[in-house]
């Protein structure tokens, strides 16, 4: 990676996407980990994570992740999903989260020396262009290496630099070995909450991964 030690980053994380990335390249992210990569490579100032949620859903997958991020150095931010039938009539859900990344980012501007996008969205070449005319730095992370790359060809040549995430697999991915041990943790706790009312704690939150599916 390509990081002066002066710098002030910023981490802008499309959420769905990097899932999407990590699971083509078999790993899971550890979050907590990768924030430490970051910070020992410049002033580490913020670290987006944006998604979108299903809110007629009693539990969600995805929101056990969602508090151990907000609970642990990371802005998250959310906005409830459409829905909407496609020509078949089938009920899809629709969470696009471009926008708020992007104004976000051009709001923080002035205020950060190199944005590090987590996503392979072509839609997000206009946004890496515009900050490069404000004299920033943009470092994209995503993948080649996948069959197909999980990365538009625009937006990787756009790139002042080009991060492949198999490249940060060992640095930031969990160990295999904890996939099992975690799994008998969420059960333990799903039947907790079955006995119980109430919304889970935010001490158990930290006991859960984000080995979890985007709706």
């Amino acid at each position: 990676m390509k990081f002066y030690s002066h710098e002030r980053i910023a981490l802008f994380i499309d959420g769905a996407n990097l899932y999407a990335t990590a699971r083509a390249l078999g790993f899971d992210i550890d979050y907590k980990r990768l924030l430490e990569v970051f910070e020992a490579e410049g002033y580490l100032l913020r670290a987006y994570y944006y998604t979108a949620l299903a809110e007629d859903q009693e539990y969600s997958s995805i929101r056990p992740l969602i508090d151990w991020l907000d609970y642990n150095g990371y802005t998250v931010v959310t906005k409830p999903m459409k829905e909407f039938f496609d020509a078949t009539g089938r009920r899809k859900m629709k969470g696009n989260m471009d926008i708020e990344l992007a104004i976000d980012a051009m709001e923080m501007a002035e205020r950060i020396d190199h944005f590090v996008l987590f996503s392979g969205d072509g839609d997000f070449r206009s946004l890496v262009e515009a900050l490069q005319r404000k004299g920033k730095r943009v470092s994209v992370v995503s993948t080649i290496t996948s069959q197909p790359p999980m990365i538009a060809d625009e937006l990787r040549r756009q790139a002042d630099v080009f991060i492949d995430l198999q490249s940060l697999g060992s640095r930031i991915g969990r160990d295999p070995s904890e996939r099992a041990e975690r799994a008998a943790r969420r059960e333990q706790m799903a039947a907790q909450r079955n006995h119980r009312p109430g919304p889970v704690a935010a001490e158990e939150y930290e006991e859960l991964d984000d080995d979890y599916v985007e709706n």
